[in-house]
């Protein structure tokens, strides 16, 4: 068997629960791409809180979906219906991920009821920490969780069979969706070592370069980095702290230009686990250069038939 044959053939399908109504494994996919056991986990970013562009982009084979809840704000039944579009029209093969609005207890709930993952920005302290946790977790047992068992979320007998004959279901749904944390800014950074020390529950780390930066009033660089000492330093730190704990990364990489490139994206998928690879806002900006283009080219061809060249705007003789 080749290697990455599983996912490459069947995407994220291979991680997939008994039915759709549940998470998908995707503790396991992220793990098991940290361990270099499949490629990367490659996501397009849902920038516009939008049922049918989600729908469109399902069937085109992304690993994942990040929706992201806290900056583009909609009501739960969006979120929600985003969540089973991208789950049910994508066959299985797309994970969702929902980035909550915040450390809200609820907001958390609500995601993982719908079937996502969930991404918690803006972690700093393992007392915040912890409470994402036990927010995503059933069972007081299971790192203090506090999470409210949805009573109509699944069906007796037909969407409630245990991914894991072994284990209880809600136990299951414990190992099945996935914790993502977000740091963003260098107090986070700084507390990383004791947030994954006392949080092993947490399946992936982000560092949010955008926030950092801004919070650190360095420029933003698009969240592209930049060279400054004390950046380096936080950056030096974040790789050190999860070297130590060898905890899975995700991270933003883009194949082209003008924010990627194919050398970027390689070096990129050399240590994350998960990678932001596309996005719907940023292709929908280029319908502007579009509109640019047909005005330079209709432009050039009036002035054309008017006897004016494109060279020097002056009549021909």
């Amino acid at each position: 068997m080749a290697p990455f044959e599983p996912a490459s053939k069947q995407g994220m399908l291979a991680y997939a629960a008994p039915n759709f109504y549940q998470p998908h494994q995707a503790r396991q996919a992220i793990r098991d791409a940290h361990e270099k056991k499949i490629p990367p986990l490659l996501f397009y970013y849902a920038g516009l809180s939008s049922v049918p562009i989600t729908r469109f982009l399902a069937p085109m084979g992304y690993d994942g979906v990040w929706i992201d809840w806290e900056h583009t704000p909609c009501n739960v039944e969006t979120m929600t219906d985003m969540v089973h579009e991208a789950i049910f029209m994508s066959g299985g093969r797309t994970i969702p991920f929902v980035r909550v609005p915040g450390h809200d207890h609820a907001a958390i709930g609500w995601a993982l009821d719908a079937g996502a993952s969930v991404v918690v920005p803006q972690v700093e302290t393992v007392e915040q920490a912890k409470h994402v946790v036990s927010s995503a977790k059933f069972g007081v047992r299971n790192s203090n969780g506090s999470r409210s068992a949805p009573p109509f979320r699944y069906i007796p007998g037909l969407t409630d069979t245990p991914c894991y004959p072994n284990k209880e279901f809600w136990e299951c749904l414990n190992e099945q969706a996935a914790i993502m944390i977000q740091v963003e800014s260098k107090l986070g950074v700084e507390n990383l070592d004791a947030i994954l020390t006392e949080c092993p529950d947490i399946d992936i780390v982000w560092l949010g370069s955008l926030d950092a930066r801004v919070s650190m009033s360095l420029p933003s660089n698009h969240g592209m980095g930049g060279a400054e000492p004390e950046w380096l330093e936080v950056v030096e730190l974040y790789d050190a702290t999860m070297k130590k704990h060898n905890k899975p990364r995700g991270g933003f990489s883009f194949p082209n230009p003008p924010f990627g490139s194919a050398e970027g994206l390689k070096k990129a998928s050399e240590t994350l686990s998960l990678i932001t690879v596309s996005a719907d806002v940023l292709h929908l900006s280029f319908l502007a250069q579009d509109l640019a283009d047909c005005k330079r080219i209709i432009g050039e061809s009036i002035a054309e038939k008017n006897g004016f060249t494109a060279k020097n705007g002056k009549a021909d003789a």
